[in-house]
């Protein structure tokens, strides 16, 4: 990649060595140009001179361009849990069946199938072995009552990348629905949900996406549109929805059935710039980079005594490197590291965390692994 070009995108390198794109990261230029223009353009003409839903639908073409769906099967959410939510109590559960999903999901791929415990739906969580949830032990879990199976693309503290493609297959075999928290990996790593036979998707844009944070993408599948029940009913989602002084109570039947009401313009916008960006710059040469920076810093990690825990398998690796210390404390390292060096990373569930991105260079990556104290 043209590393010298996208750099100047990302004005957070002036002030620091940035490598927590997996917790909150920084907006990209473009992102928030569009943001501001929306703000400038709302404040002195209101909506009187730009059709600002108009873009929104652009903005929907984009992000469905970006995960291979149709517009109509893509809305937007305000986070990855309103999206995850909506599947969890839109579906007509029964009694005694189960959705099964991993014991190391962010939260946000938990709580929403939690909430249907008193529905008397159970959720089985499988466990983490050495970083990894292999695909064969979800399977293995997977019942004659699954109804769901649930798991990010890539995990919040290891950084474990599950082979979607596999699981889904086997989820459409098996007649399981896939659901898919897609944040840590959107905006780094393919994502294809005719490929990996993906029924559900949700993702905030704030990590990989270098997006605004409180809006992100949802993804139904168009074949379960009408068997996903909304959780409530707003004038947004409805047909004739601007003809305000008809009530004619029917749901659109696309992905916009969702929609309560106005959305998050000066989000949508910016997304939709932060998505353009991705696309232009190309997901796989984002992606062959990201692992470059990662392979590198694994070296040189393993060569001071850290322990990875990260699977480097190929297929597993992702843009996010969980490491520990046995001799040094994880918290000092890390407020070192930004107090002293400006240096950003993360502390994730008893590891330090580093995740850089498309624009972060090899010196980057050298001078943190050069800044850890050794063993």
């Amino acid at each position: 990649m043209d590393i010298a070009s996208i750099r100047p995108l990302f004005p957070v390198t002036r002030n620091y060595n940035f490598q927590n794109h997996a917790g909150v990261a920084p907006m990209c230029a473009p992102a928030a140009e569009a943001m501001q223009q929306y703000a400038r353009e709302a404040c002195e003409c209101a909506n009187v001179r730009t059709d600002f839903y108009r873009e929104a639908e652009q903005v929907r073409r984009l992000a469905a361009q970006l995960i291979n769906a149709a517009s109509e099967e893509v809305t937007f959410v305000k986070n990855t849990t309103e999206g995850l939510g909506w599947v969890a109590n839109g579906l007509n559960w029964s009694t005694g069946e189960n959705v099964v999903t991993t014991n190391v999901e962010f939260p946000a791929n938990i709580y929403p199938w939690m909430g249907l415990q008193s529905r008397g739906v159970q959720l089985r969580m499988v466990p983490e072995e050495n970083g990894r949830v292999p695909v064969e032990r979800i399977v293995d879990a997977i019942t004659s009552k699954t109804r769901v199976v649930t798991v990010s693309a890539v995990q919040f503290a290891s950084g474990y990348r599950t082979d979607l493609a596999a699981l889904g297959r086997i989820c459409k075999d098996k007649g399981v629905l896939f659901c898919v928290d897609a944040i840590q990996a959107l905006g780094a790593f393919p994502i294809d949900v005719r490929a990996m036979n993906i029924d559900f998707l949700s993702a905030d844009g704030h990590k990989w996406l270098c997006g605004p944070e409180g809006c992100g993408i949802f993804y139904c599948n168009r074949s379960l549109i009408g068997h996903l029940k909304p959780v409530m009913a707003g004038w947004f989602c409805m047909v004739d929805a601007q003809n305000y002084g008809s009530y004619r109570f029917e749901f659109m039947d696309n992905a916009r059935k969702f929609d309560t009401g106005s959305y998050n313009l000066a989000g949508v916008l910016s997304l939709g710039a932060s998505i353009r960006l991705i696309l232009e710059v190309g997901i796989d040469k984002i992606s062959s980079h990201v692992l470059m920076l990662t392979d590198r810093l694994v070296g040189g990690l393993r060569d001071k005594g850290y322990r990875v825990v990260s699977s480097r398998r190929p297929g597993e690796a992702s843009g996010i490197v969980a490491f520990i210390s046995d001799v040094h404390d994880h918290h000092k390292i890390y407020r070192h590291l930004k107090a002293e060096h400006r240096i950003v990373i993360a502390v994730r569930e008893g590891r330090l965390r580093s995740s850089p991105h498309m624009y972060n260079t090899i010196e980057e990556i050298d001078r943190l692994v050069d800044l850890l104290p050794g063993h």
